[in-house]
C-alpha cells in the first residue's frame, strides 16, 4: 500500500463497513467511513488511499470496485471525481468524470457491487 498510514485494524474496519453496506444494499459518505474508522490526519487523503488501493486490488482480481460504495455527502450522491479518475486508470471507466455518463456507470458498477459475492478473505 504504497503511501498509506492504515493499521491492519482500520483496514479491516474499512472492508468490514463496505461489507455490511453491500449486503444491505445501501452506500456510505465519506464523511461516516471517516467518523467510523478513525483514521489518522490527513484522514481524507488516508481514506481516500485506501479506498484506491482496495480499487486496484477488485480490478486486479477482475471484480466490481468496492470502492464504488462510498459518495460525496452533496446533492450529485456520487464519489468525488478521484474515484471515477482511480476507476479510468484501472481501465474500468472512460469518459468525463463528471456528468451523465458518471453516474451513470457508477450506478452499474454500485449494482454489480451488490450482486458479487466477495470471498470473505479478500
Amino acid at each position: 500500500m504504497s503511501g498509506v498510514r492504515i493499521s491492519r485494524q482500520q483496514w479491516d474496519g474499512l472492508l468490514g463497513e463496505l461489507d455490511m453496506a453491500r449486503r444491505q444494499r445501501h452506500l456510505l459518505t465519506y464523511r461516516a467511513l471517516l467518523e467510523r474508522l478513525q483514521l489518522p490526519t490527513p484522514a481524507m487523503q488516508t481514506l481516500t488511499a485506501a479506498l484506491e488501493h482496495l480499487a486496484a486490488i477488485d480490478a486486479r482480481a477482475e471484480q466490481p470496485l468496492r470502492s464504488s460504495l462510498v459518495i460525496s455527502q452533496g446533492a450529485s450522491r456520487l464519489p468525488r471525481t478521484g474515484f471515477f479518475e482511480c476507476a479510468e486508470r484501472l481501465g474500468r471507466f472512460t469518459g468525463p468524470v463528471d456528468g451523465m455518463e458518471a453516474a451513470s456507470w457508477h450506478a452499474s458498477e454500485v449494482a454489480r457491487v451488490f450482486e458479487h459475492p466477495y470471498s470473505e478473505e479478500a
